[in-house]
């Protein structure tokens, strides 16, 4: 079977239907990524929507990257700006080093340091949305939506689906704290 095209413009937006192969596509990076940063390395995840089942997406595979600690960071932007990513800083989140490989854009890494909030909202709001199917199908209609509204402004795009992972996360986390509790 042919790997499905993945990369997209950068500022722009089209969802394309899920891709069974996008774990395939993720399982290859990350073997890169680990040989590339080695030792340094504590977690690599598939995140993002590509790693939801069933949920349209961009075609780009996001990765998170957890790295030993800060002093890590110089030494990975190092080593990763000469295996082709682009380092873009924090890019909006502080603690997070974001990159994008590809002149169409194929995948966006997000490294952060061990214990890094970042890291637990984004397995927390995977997870969920892998878990609830309900949810899952809200969030694909209003990323269908927005992306029609907004197939030339990606910043739009992203900050249009805000609220709505704002309040997946609140529910996620009261859950997670649910189910902490009845397991005491």
């Amino acid at each position: 079977m042919a790997k499905p095209r993945i990369g997209l413009e950068h500022g722009t937006v089209r969802l394309v239907p899920y891709s069974p192969e996008w774990k395939a596509l993720f399982n290859e990076e990350k073997h890169l990524l680990e040989s590339i940063l080695g030792d340094m390395v504590v977690g690599i995840e598939h995140i993002g929507s590509t790693a939801i089942p069933d949920m349209p997406s961009k075609p780009i595979i996001d990765i998170a990257v957890a790295v030993r600690g800060k002093e890590d960071i110089p030494r990975c932007v190092e080593l990763l700006t000469t295996k082709g990513y682009a380092y873009k800083g924090e890019y909006g989140l502080p603690g997070r080093h974001f990159f994008i490989k590809g002149t169409l854009h194929t995948h966006h890494l997000h490294v952060v340091a061990q214990g890094c909030h970042h890291w637990d909202l984004w397995l927390l709001f995977r997870n969920y949305m892998r878990e609830h199917g309900e949810l899952a199908s809200q969030y694909s209609a209003l990323k269908r939506a927005m992306a029609e509204k907004f197939a030339s402004d990606r910043d739009s795009y992203t900050k249009s689906k805000g609220a709505f992972i704002g309040k997946t996360l609140e529910g996620a986390m009261t859950n997670s704290k649910s189910d902490r509790m009845d397991s005491d």
